[in-house]
């Protein structure tokens, strides 16, 4: 018999094997100071594109002020204990029902933290029964969440309807023979790609198809929507979608989610989300921040206006030089580049110490060998200066990359890592 430890010990991982190279650098990298358009790394003042304070929320004055009030009034303990047994106030219900308005819905329920409600919520809305089809491309709380589902799953690729409805055809066929449902899960918008969630289209599918409708909407929330209440308001099916889900940890600047529903659904809910009856609630004073946050997200328009000002103005720019962006629909702008990893650490590396510019560094196995994802995330925060900075230091890698220098300045440590 082998040492459970042996794999560890002999296998890394895809990205594990680089963490001698990599490891406070590129990956658990240090950002220093105020969350903000600018900020500091290892002693650099850097332009900072891998903060998702979409809406700049995070070091405004009156959001601290909120927040320090809130710890100075409750502490960071109170309510303790679960949901159901001593953890639920008022001010939790106020939230759940705003936030339930905001979105359309008849309820919602506050989570904890947004990666692990995913991934109860998903456990909880099947039985062994039903059937689970979703995109090959869904997050990793997603997959988490359908790792735990005990019957039959399918997935489809990535954003294509026809293979959507494929797969609800075979998940049709085995609901039929085990007499359970069907869970159909998108995101609102892909995080790597930004592009959204083919929702209308998927709706549309319900007229064939007896189905449900999950949406993790966390990067669409706040950002999308005449109202900012998300990708589904954008694409004008809110209604129908049967339950959504969003983070605190995107526009709203914070810890924690929520999900809406129909009051009947969400009821069921709360009482059997293992991840919330089981563990401590959220903290007053997070419940406080998120109250005046989403007030801020309703009655400032403006914020969301800069938001796609920037946006639009960071992501015109790179494609009048020739970037490739992909199909992002949202304000997430992905910058795609060929070239091995130890490429992509020395032009990373460029990037940040030459040019002050940080954003974050997307490759193998997240995406396929051979290419580079620097992705870029704009806020209400920004600046033109920031942008026009930006755009010239893109220029200006791209042509490193592109005459071979990051390959040679790399050759040493591809052949240290058997690259």
């Amino acid at each position: 018999m082998r040492d459970l430890f042996d794999k560890i010990y002999k296998d890394k991982g895809p990205l594990g094997k680089w963490a001698d190279k990599a490891e406070g650098y590129f990956v658990f990298p240090k950002l220093e100071g105020p969350i903000s358009n600018r900020m500091k790394f290892q002693g650099r003042d850097v332009i900072t594109w891998s903060i998702n304070d979409y809406l700049g929320l995070a070091n405004k004055a009156e959001i601290r002020e909120v927040d320090a009030q809130a710890a100075a009034d409750y502490g960071s303990a109170y309510p303790m204990g679960a949901r159901m047994m001593s953890g639920h106030t008022d001010l939790h219900e106020k939230l759940q029902d705003e936030l339930a308005a905001f979105v359309d819905k008849e309820a919602a329920y506050l989570l904890n933290f947004g990666y692990q409600g995913m991934v109860s919520t998903v456990d909880a809305l099947v039985t062994k029964d039903d059937i689970i089809v979703y995109d090959v491309d869904a997050h990793a709380c997603i997959i988490d969440g359908v790792r735990l589902h005990q019957g039959q799953r399918y997935t489809y690729r990535h954003n294509d309807v026809e293979s959507i409805e494929k797969n609800l055809i075979r998940a049709t066929k085995m609901a039929e023979k085990t007499g359970g449902g069907i869970l159909l899960i998108s995101e609102g918008v892909f995080g790597m790609r930004g592009e959204q969630g083919k929702l209308r289209e998927i709706v549309a599918l319900k007229e064939k198809y007896n189905f449900r409708l999950f949406v993790d909407d966390a990067h669409g929330f706040g950002t999308l929507g005449k109202t900012g209440a998300g990708t589904g308001e954008e694409q004008g099916v809110q209604d129908q979608i049967d339950v959504y889900f969003a983070t605190f940890a995107k526009s709203m600047a914070s810890t924690g989610a929520f999900i809406a529903a129909d009051k009947e659904i969400i009821d069921f809910l709360k009482y059997n989300l293992r991840s919330q009856m089981f563990a401590k609630s959220l903290q007053m004073q997070l419940v406080i921040g998120a109250l005046k946050r989403l007030d801020m997200l309703r009655t400032m328009p403006e914020l969301k206006d800069k938001l796609w000002e920037n946006t639009n103005a960071l992501q015109n720019g790179l494609r009048e030089r020739g970037f490739d962006l992909g199909t992002t629909q949202s304000c997430v702008t992905p910058v795609y580049l060929k070239g091995s990893i130890p490429e992509a650490m020395a032009l990373v590396k460029d990037l940040r110490e030459n040019h002050g510019v940080f954003c974050s560094i997307v490759v193998y196995p997240v995406i396929p060998k051979g290419l580079i994802l620097l992705r870029l995330i704009p806020t209400a925060s920004h600046t033109q200066q920031d942008i026009d900075e930006t755009l010239v230091a893109f220029s200006a890698i791209r042509e490193t990359l592109e005459n071979g220098t990051y390959k040679r300045i790399s050759a040493a440590v591809a052949a240290a890592m058997g690259e």
